[in-house]
């Protein structure tokens, strides 16, 4: 579903993301995990268009993103970002923002109340304002934007980090199910092991903008890894997790 093959991003003088390869199968969940600055936020962002790539090549779902990006991509391909109040307009209630993607895409507005109720939020809350939701609300709301078009490839940014850590659980179970049922394909980029070994199969690691090694889920959890960066996120992770 997604290749790149040898992705550079350069940002001026700073190179970014130097020689970045990666495939994700169709309905694979792919972590990226690394410290900030790692380049893995770049890579996402390149995947979806924000970032223009500098060399190297991209395809998604057979389309190779050298010759742009039409409107089915970007129906195709959707992104959650981190903060989910910075991601949402204040001044539009949320009828209004999930009724967005339905007018660019020419969609029926029916998907507002279907959008709501797959993830879980009360249709009392479609006429307010994402400051009168939690932040657990705002990024459900989030969700369901980036849903409401029927994409194939959901492109995952820190989506919990902003969130407590009693809501965290029930969004990253959310997208869990979500997954299962609409056989989504993601990439989860996150600095937090735990909600990567949580969601994804495999995970590559990053460190100045480079995949450093990729392992799987088991593998991450019983910390069996062979780069030394790797195992440095593994050991503080755990020291985090019994603090």
């Amino acid at each position: 579903m997604i290749t790149a093959e040898a992705l550079h991003v350069r940002f001026g003088a700073v190179h970014a993301v130097r020689g970045v390869s990666l495939r994700v199968d169709p309905g694979e969940s792919f972590g990226l995990v690394g410290e900030s600055g790692s380049g893995k936020s770049t890579v996402l962002r390149a995947l979806a268009g924000l970032t223009p790539v500098s060399e190297g090549r991209l395809v998604i779902d057979g389309q190779d993103l050298a010759r742009g990006r039409d409107r089915a991509f970007f129906r195709k391909v959707q992104m959650v970002f981190q903060d989910p109040y910075g991601s949402l307009h204040p001044r539009q209630t949320i009828d209004r923002i999930l009724a967005e993607p339905l007018l660019v895409h020419g969609l029926p507005e029916a998907r507002i109340a279907r959008a709501l109720e797959e993830v879980a939020l009360s249709p009392a809350l479609r006429y307010r304002f994402p400051h009168q939701l939690s932040g657990g609300q705002r990024q459900r709301v989030a969700i369901a934007r980036a849903l409401i078009a029927d994409p194939s490839v959901l492109l995952l940014d820190e989506p919990t980090s902003a969130l407590d850590v009693s809501v965290q659980a029930e969004v990253l179970n959310l997208l869990a199910d979500i997954r299962a049922a609409r056989q989504l394909t993601f990439i989860l980029v996150s600095h937090n092991l735990p909600v990567v070994a949580h969601l994804c199969g495999r995970i590559a690691v990053m460190q100045g903008g480079q995949i450093v090694e990729t392992l799987d889920e088991a593998s991450l959890r019983a910390g069996i890894a062979s780069h030394p960066h790797t195992r440095e996120l593994i050991a503080l992770s755990r020291d985090l997790e019994g603090a």
